[in-house]
């Protein structure tokens, strides 16, 4: 098959096309002919040697795809050969085929198409994990998702507005914000020219956020915490402007808030296949077609070979949404 490798740590020209054998499904996995992967801000940090495979994973990137199943390792139920499906996956995306395991397949609707389809299991396993299962948002609240252009935001305000949350989403310029709102925020902040704290309290009469979902780390910490509501949950997922940062124990203490930070690669298979399940009961059945119900947003679909323009794309800060690779 063909696969993309990282042929040492630096910028995207490191990535190189490369002849691989075609993996073998093994115990509780399947085979799954690609139609597209998924190209997430991870990949660009195990490209610059930051972010390593865990142990077992493929050394090829890519965390998630979509494609048709080709072939079942022993004791998989409930999957047949032809079904189409999104998978998560600890790596080997950017390639023909890969190996995923059972409990970490979506099948992918009728109404949805293959392709695009790649850019969600990331996101939404991300978004619904982290907003119910760890920020537990309910119906009512206000949830902020810090980052709304992005593949993760783009999927957070569909899904918490889609739960009946009342959603804010920052993003870089005025036609960024308005995508936001056509996605269904009802508040967009554009973060190079608006106080964060002080326009989500006027847009909410001095209450402030529920919820957040967090994308920037050290650098958001100080206004996320002057915008938290008391008892707001703050949920990091993301550390785009750095892992440091002071934190005032008095103002987290006065409003009864609470920071929790995750990452989804990481987690043993028992609790992604949690996840994957939740997703499935109760998000997925959340996709619709066109323009109703929660869809994948894509930015561009790019040819496989050409993986290093992929990455330099998402890079630029130009994407609105998800990039794809095709094979």
């Amino acid at each position: 098959m063909r696969a993309i490798e990282i042929t040492q740590p630096g910028g995207p020209e490191v990535l190189a096309e490369a002849i691989r054998p075609d993996p073998v499904p093994g115990p509780g996995e399947v085979l799954i002919d690609v139609a597209a992967a998924g190209v997430n801000r991870a990949d660009l940090l195990q490209r610059q040697g930051h972010y390593p495979p865990p142990p077992g994973a493929s050394d090829i990137p890519g965390l998630e795809c979509s494609g048709v199943i080709a072939e079942l390792g022993r004791d998989v139920t409930g999957w047949r050969v032809g079904d189409r499906v999104a998978a998560l996956i600890d790596g080997g995306g950017y390639a023909d085929r890969v190996v995923a395991p059972a409990t970490q397949l979506l099948a992918v609707p009728a109404h949805v198409d293959l392709v695009d389809a790649a850019g969600l299991p990331e996101a939404v396993c991300t978004a619904w994990s982290n907003l119910v299962m760890v920020g537990h948002l309910r119906r009512g609240e206000v949830v902020l998702i810090q980052g709304g252009s992005g593949g993760v935001g783009s999927i957070a305000i569909q899904l918490a507005a889609a739960l009946g949350a009342r959603v804010a989403a920052t993003a870089g310029g005025p036609d960024r914000v308005e995508r936001c709102l056509a996605l269904g925020a009802d508040v967009g902040i554009d973060h190079r020219t608006e106080d964060l704290a002080a326009r989500l309290a006027d847009a909410t009469s001095g209450h402030g956020a529920d919820v957040i979902l967090d994308v920037l780390g050290a650098g958001g910490l100080t206004a996320n915490l002057r915008t938290l509501a008391t008892g707001g949950r703050l949920v990091v997922i993301g550390l785009q402007q750095g892992r440091r940062a002071e934190l005032d124990l008095g103002v987290l203490m006065a409003k009864r808030a609470s920071i929790h930070g995750t990452t989804l690669r990481s987690r043993p298979p028992a609790e992604k296949a949690a996840i994957v399940a939740d997703v499935a009961a109760q998000a997925w059945p959340l996709l619709g077609p066109e323009d109703i119900g929660m869809r994948p947003v894509v930015h561009a679909r790019i040819p496989l070979a050409q993986a290093a323009d992929a990455h330099a794309l998402l890079e630029s800060g130009e994407v609105f949404g998800k990039v794809l690779l095709v094979p």
